[in-house]
């Protein structure tokens, strides 16, 4: 299947850092709340999980293709230096206000993913939001960051995915194509939103990113799908061995963080507190996933009581009954889902 045409076809191009830094430049103002709108209200938890993803005891993380910073708060730590990486300036000055300046608050750098300021095997861990998709050729990005990362390093990558083979696909494909593009007409530029749509299906459903990962010598320890695939989490690890090399930046704006104790504090690790938080998060989204399931049902049977007298013609009316029979099925095989993993033992942090 074909990708959407998309203008500004320079963003394709290998090495477009400038194209992409000012896509997002222009569309920082809104970003944040079209992602929370596009994603149903379900990329917080996806960055719960990504977070979840990197060890209590990394030291230096590196928050890649930051953007806004929505992903740093979930990786404060005392004692760690988290920082925050991005091709866009004006993403980056909202992570500065967001995020703070004092403190352990993440360091933000911007900086090309393909030559990163860091030296060899600096990083204890890296995570990429929504952002892989955007490096190309994939394999020389992940090379530089197997450069930086030390020995047994983790790499966490949140991404959307492009349609699986599967009943799921056309409700996806007809998402990926119509609704994301429309949704981008509330932006500064509607053109960025024709080319994330561009880009996930370049992107691929997910074995051509883990067929890049074993290229570069990475190895998948965990992968899982949201959304019924919709989105695709995985964990991987640098091979090597068990040393960790303490950060070490050439300047002096950045906090250095060593593998010892920092200053007698002791980095938290999960618990109940934890624990309670992550069942009243998925008790919220199960509660909203069955509520969109019992509308989407009364919406059927409104369809069939009062349809003949409502104004749609054929192909409307085909299209409603699509909308509202997949949607029954997307949200009742996720309010499922959400039920076993509410009554299931919460995941280890």
């Amino acid at each position: 299947m074909n990708p959407p045409a998309v203008p500004n076809g320079d963003r394709f191009q290998p090495h477009a850092a400038r194209e992409l830094g000012g896509m997002f430049d222009d569309v920082s103002g809104r970003y944040d709340l079209l992602n929370r709108v596009m994603s149903l209200g379900q990329d917080r938890a996806w960055r719960a999980a990504m977070w979840r993803g990197v060890p209590e005891d990394a030291h230096a993380v590196l928050d890649l293709c930051t953007g806004s910073g929505t992903s740093l708060t979930g990786l404060r730590r005392p004692g760690r230096l988290v920082i925050g990486a991005d091709v866009s300036r004006a993403m980056l000055e909202i992570a500065a206000e967001r995020e703070g300046r004092i403190g352990w608050a993440p360091r933000l750098v911007c900086a090309d993913a393909f030559r990163l300021p860091f030296a060899d095997r600096s990083l204890d861990a890296i995570t990429i939001a929504f952002g892989i998709r955007n490096l190309r050729p994939t394999t020389e990005a992940l090379a530089e960051l197997a450069r930086v990362l030390r020995p047994g390093g983790t790499l966490v990558v949140l991404e959307a995915a492009a349609p699986a083979p599967g009943p799921a696909a056309p409700f996806h494909r007809f998402y990926l194509r119509h609704l994301i593009p429309l949704a981008g007409r509330l932006s500064a530029d509607p053109s960025a939103y024709a080319y994330l749509s561009r880009s996930v299906f370049e992107f691929g459903s997910g074995p051509e990113f883990e067929q890049a990962l074993a290229q570069t010598g990475f190895a998948v320890t965990s992968a899982r799908r949201f959304m019924m695939g919709a989105t695709r989490l995985w964990t991987a690890k640098r091979p090597g061995g068990d040393g960790q090399k303490a950060f070490s930046s050439g300047g002096t704006d950045m906090q250095n963080a060593g593998s010892g104790p920092q200053h007698g504090v002791k980095l938290p690790s999960g618990g109940p507190g934890r624990a309670g938080e992550w069942r009243t998060w998925m008790g919220v989204q199960l509660a909203l996933a069955v509520a969109l399931t019992a509308a989407l049902g009364y919406g059927i049977a409104v369809l069939l009581k009062y349809g003949a007298a409502l104004p749609l013609t054929g192909w409307q009316r085909s299209l409603t009954w699509l909308l509202l029979v997949g949607g029954i099925l997307v949200f009742g095989a996720r309010s499922l889902a959400l039920l076993h993993r509410v009554l299931s033992p919460p995941p280890r942090p």
